[in-house]
């Protein structure tokens, strides 16, 4: 899994049958000490993510089988909303 921040949505009026009805966002992958990592990507919600929410996604075929049917073409899948991280003791989100 990865941590990633929502930035944007993508609407597409036209896609494949597996993708009908699920909302596909913008996110910029993170380390995990919350700095940008990479490019941003597209990656289909499951979870109702909005934009500037602090997520999880994983890739590859582990973001197919988090949709159903499991047979589709999702390379990226935002599969949890962060509440909290810490890291070696020290809360890194939230700031406290």
């Amino acid at each position: 899994m990865h941590l990633a921040r929502v930035i944007g949505t993508v609407w597409a009026t036209a896609k494949v049958d597996s993708l009908t009805g699920k909302r596909m966002l913008v996110v910029q992958p993170l380390t995990h000490l919350l700095e940008e990592r990479g490019t941003p990507l597209v990656a289909v919600d499951t979870v109702s993510a909005a934009p500037g929410q602090l997520v999880y996604f994983v890739k590859s075929r582990e973001a197919a089988k988090a949709l159903s049917p499991t047979f589709n073409p999702a390379d990226a899948a935002i599969v949890g909303i962060v509440d909290h991280v810490t890291v070696g003791g020290e809360s890194i989100f939230p700031k406290e």
